[in-house]
C-alpha cells in the first residue's frame, strides 16, 4: 500500500536564510505588505497576514552578510505565495511597480496567472492567484492542461479599476 497525502493538507510556511534581515524585513513588510508578527531575538523574525503566527520567517543564522548559493547548485527555486483573487494579486504587482521593484517575468498558466522575482538575497518568489477550477483547460479526455503565455499585466491592474 502506498501513501497518499491528505488532499487538505497545505504548506504551512518558508523559512529564509538571509545577509542582512532588516533590509529583508523591509521588502517582506513594506514592499509585500506582510505584518512582523514575531521576533527571535536579533537573528530570526517572522512575518505573516492576517492572524496566522507566520507564513515567511527570516533569519541570519548563516551570518550577517552571508554569500548566496552559486549559480548551478541545487536549492529553493522560488517559493510561491498564493492569493485569494485577481484583484489581490493586481494590488500585490501595483505596490512592485510603485516601490521600482523589479520583476523577472509574470505568466498565464491557464490554471494561475503569476508575477515572478527576487527577494534581495536572490530568493525566487512567485506571487500568484488560481482560476477558478471550472475554468481550468482540460484536453479532449479531461485531463488538466497547462501551459506557460505571456501575462497581460496591463489586463491585471485594470482589475484595480473594479476596485
Amino acid at each position: 500500500m502506498s501513501y497518499e497525502v491528505h488532499p487538505n493538507t497545505r504548506i504551512g510556511h518558508v523559512h529564509l536564510t538571509v545577509s542582512n534581515l532588516e533590509r529583508s524585513i523591509r521588502f517582506y513588510r513594506d514592499v509585500l505588505g506582510f505584518k512582523v508578527s514575531a521576533n527571535f531575538g536579533d537573528s530570526a523574525v517572522f512575518l505573516s497576514s492576517g492572524n496566522y503566527h507566520h507564513h515567511i520567517g527570516l533569519n541570519t543564522w548563516a551570518g550577517e552578510g552571508a554569500t548566496k548559493p552559486p549559480k548551478g547548485h541545487t536549492g529553493l527555486y522560488h517559493f510561491a505565495i498564493l492569493y485569494p483573487d485577481r484583484m489581490e494579486l493586481a494590488k500585490a504587482f501595483k505596490a512592485l511597480w510603485e516601490a521600482n521593484y523589479p520583476v523577472d517575468g509574470a505568466s498565464d498558466h491557464g490554471v494561475s496567472e503569476s508575477v515572478y522575482l527576487k527577494d534581495p538575497d536572490g530568493n525566487g518568489i512567485e506571487l500568484y492567484c488560481d482560476r477558478p477550477q471550472d475554468e481550468w483547460p482540460t484536453d479532449e479526455d479531461g485531463n488538466l492542461v497547462m501551459y506557460t503565455r505571456v501575462l497581460d499585466l496591463p489586463n491585471l491592474l485594470a482589475e484595480l479599476k473594479k476596485y
